[in-house]
């Protein structure tokens, strides 16, 4: 099953200024850090929030900042001046360009370029798709997280569908946990592929790494069907067709079959088997060479069936371009 990554929720909530807080510290929290009695006394805000706020000198100790190893006895007047999260923000509309495959009154199918990241997110609030979209079609504002149904890693290029309403979200929602939206991806691996591939091994957190995805058994099934369709010396540009959807599916699944993608800082391990003419090049590459190359659904409110591509990008082709000049120079 595809599944959404994050709750259907209204990010178009009305920007609220915060009171500041006040409170005397009670005589038993008396020899606490500052930061435990601040949990204590201000239970609805997170404690490394209440640590950032601290470090940012927006909570005082009778009227002078504090800081968040110093002990409290009882007695002091404590003051916060709360902030709004980025993420509690509302996000906002900003003119950034989009290539648009096509548009009617119910989605958009964009073809999303390299460093675009997808949703505002810690460290990228604002440049966003998201925020695209709403500058391109101002109604999303009342659609969840404007119309995006799925996601593409910030580099990784290629289709994507977008809803233009609520209706037409949840048709689409529907349709990727029915796997009825066909999805395709061209990938450039490290290693020669001698065969086809039917990859059906479960995705999870992994245990120790919390930003990497990884193969184990206590993961979600996941799915990946990966078709040969170009040799070169030393990789092979493969299709890849996912059948379930899940965060870094394609890149976990190559690397596991031991068939890292070109400039996958992320899963690649070790240095891959290359010829020293080909190694600068392929370790040049500054992003993962994955394009989101064919996405097939079901129109959300005719139902027509409806399919689309998008070519290489320009980046991939010349890379492409490049391995077969350096091969010609081997041989």
């Amino acid at each position: 099953m595809i599944e959404p990554e994050e709750d259907l929720s209204d990010y178009s909530k009305d920007e609220e200024s915060a009171d500041l807080l006040e409170m005397q510290v009670p005589m038993e929290h008396g020899g606490l850090r500052l930061d435990q009695a601040l949990v204590k006394l201000f239970p609805e805000y997170s404690r490394s929030r209440l640590q950032d706020w601290v470090e940012q000198g927006l909570v005082t100790v009778n009227g002078k900042a504090g800081s968040v190893k110093q002990k409290v006895w009882g007695g002091e007047h404590i003051s916060v001046s709360p902030q709004i999260h980025p993420s509690e923000q509302p996000y906002h509309a900003e003119d950034i360009p989009l290539d648009i495959v096509y548009e009617d009154d119910a989605m958009l199918i964009i073809n999303k370029p390299v460093g675009l990241v997808v949703h505002p997110g810690s460290g990228n609030w604002q440049g966003t798709l998201l925020n695209a979209l709403l500058h391109h079609a101002p109604q999303l504002a009342d659609v969840p997280r404007a119309g995006i149904v799925h996601r593409l890693d910030k580099d990784t290029s290629g289709l994507m569908v977008v809803a233009k309403s609520l209706v037409a979200q949840t048709a689409l929602v529907r349709q990727m946990q029915a796997r009825s939206v066909k999805r395709e991806y061209l990938a450039l691996v490290w290693g020669e592929l001698d065969r086809d591939y039917t990859i059906n091994v479960p995705i999870g957190r992994h245990p120790s790494q919390r930003v990497k995805m990884a193969t184990t058994e206590s993961g979600k099934e996941a799915i990946t069907h990966v078709g040969i369709e170009e040799r070169f010396p030393y990789c092979t540009l493969v299709r890849c067709r996912l059948e379930t959807g899940r965060t870094h599916q394609i890149r976990v699944h190559m690397t596991h079959i031991g068939h890292p993608l070109i400039g996958d800082a992320v899963y690649q391990r070790g240095t891959q088997k290359c010829s020293p003419q080909l190694r600068e090049l392929l370790n040049g590459f500054p992003r993962q060479a994955l394009h989101a190359t064919q996405l097939a659904l079901n129109h959300p409110v005719t139902g027509e069936r409806m399919e689309f591509h998008s070519p290489l990008p320009e980046d991939m082709e010349e890379l492409l371009e490049q391995i077969d000049e350096a091969s010609d120079a081997i041989e």
